[in-house]
């Protein structure tokens, strides 16, 4: 029996995304309780401590006399969310080659949507903060969209959402991530180590030797080179991360047409997409669980109201409510008047309307750039607090909207 048919390839695909959004869905479910955990020890008196020491002990790896050390709160945040990255990269490989991004006609409207998305936020951010030069560093925080989070809240409406819907967010998001990633490279780089960054750019030749020149298809020599582009990237300025994504571009994605003209022997069929299947549980309910629980606890013991009325707090909390719903719906909006997209089947404004306040739910990618934009603690209470606040306003707002305008049953046979 011929299992490599369209009719087969068709089945799996849906079945993959279904797949990925209940990964999703729960990982948004594990990441609210992984920062209500963080928000108690953290203000617990008896707790706070045992957090704080959590968060600053000291683990290394060496070999020899080489090796690094550092706090736990730096390996969360440099080296697992260099995994994170490397699976965003991996997602958007598949999504270009088999998936919502591979025509133009499903690019336009969440590429134009996630422009809107990011630019508004930070137009709100800047505009608040303006009296404030110090502040400004933080403009990109409210410019990003959780996906997790995201999902598991559309998840809650079950089989009422379209998967239309869900693509689009699921697209929206990813082309987030990839400004995200970009905004990081160019504006959180402060100095630059030359060697180590030739060493990385060495790295990224012998990965790309091996996918174009030596065609290997195991995934042991990426992993290996990876890891010491990523340790390269660490120590050069640029952030680690970075290293995640680089690593995806260069992991071979074997397209059908390639399977037909090659043989392929004792490896992944796939080895980007075999990846990807590997990460995703890791990601969904360790490491993206674990990074909001390093980075959601904050000490509200404080003055409260001075926290609330910071400059800081107010741009990246009206920028996560305000500006990415405004920022969405405007880019979709604006790409219709302008005759480059038309609105998928039984798709109405209120939709999407929701869909924008839904990806005001900043959380994972926020915080992240809130740890890279400012050091001093006062600077980063209001960062989480702008985060926290500006993320559940989107996310009761969203559900609400879309519970009230979504119809009872989905017309989507995938759903049914």
């Amino acid at each position: 029996m011929n299992t490599h048919g369209p009719e087969n390839r068709a089945i799996r695909a849906v079945d993959y995304i279904h797949a990925f959004l209940r990964h999703e869905s729960v990982s948004g479910i594990l990441l609210v309780l992984a920062a209500i955990l963080a928000m108690i020890m953290a203000n617990h008196p008896a707790l706070a401590p045992l957090y704080d020491s959590f968060l600053h002990t000291k683990a290394s790896v060496k070999i020899g006399d080489i090796g690094l050390e550092k706090g736990l709160l730096h390996w969360i945040n440099d080296g697992l969310m260099a995994i994170f990255f490397l699976l965003v990269g991996l997602e958007l490989k598949r999504e270009y080659y088999a998936g919502e991004l591979r025509s133009r006609e499903r690019v336009v409207m969440p590429a134009l949507a996630a422009l809107g998305g990011m630019a508004v936020p930070a137009l709100v951010y800047v505009v608040i903060n303006v009296g404030n030069p110090e502040n400004l560093r933080g403009w990109a925080i409210p410019a990003a969209t959780d996906i997790a989070f995201a999902l598991g809240i559309l998840a809650l409406l079950g089989k009422r959402v379209p998967l239309a819907l869900k693509t689009f967010l699921l697209a929206l998001a990813m082309f987030d991530d990839l400004g995200a990633i970009v905004i990081i490279a160019l504006f959180y780089t402060e100095s630059l180590d030359v060697s180590q960054l030739a060493a990385a750019g060495s790295a990224i030749v012998v990965l790309l030797f091996f996918n174009r020149v030596l065609r290997i298809r195991a995934l042991a020599p990426y992993i290996i080179v990876g890891v010491f582009m990523w340790a390269s990237v660490l120590k050069s300025g640029i952030h680690a991360t970075l290293a995640g994504f680089v690593l995806a571009l260069t992991i071979p994605y074997v397209t059908a047409r390639e399977r037909g003209h090659e043989e392929v022997h004792h490896v992944p069929d796939n080895p980007a997409l075999s990846l990807e299947h590997m990460l995703q549980p890791w990601v969904a309910w360790f490491i993206m669980p674990i990074f909001a629980f390093a980075n959601a606890g904050v000490n509200v013991s404080g003055d409260i109201m001075a926290v609330l009325a910071n400059p800081v707090t107010l741009g990246i909390a009206l920028g996560l409510f305000l500006g990415k719903q405004a920022g969405v719906v405007g880019g979709v909006l604006l790409g219709r008047a302008l005759g480059w997209l038309t609105l998928p089947p039984g798709t109405r404004l209120a939709h999407l309307w929701g869909i924008g306040m839904l990806a005001g739910i900043g959380f994972t990618m926020s915080l992240f750039i809130g740890a890279l934009s400012f050091t001093a603690p006062e600077q980063q209470a209001a960062v989480r607090i702008g985060v926290l606040g500006g993320t559940l306003l989107s996310a009761v707002t969203g559900y609400l909207l879309l519970l009230l305008t979504l119809p009872r049953k989905s017309s989507n046979p995938s759903q049914t």
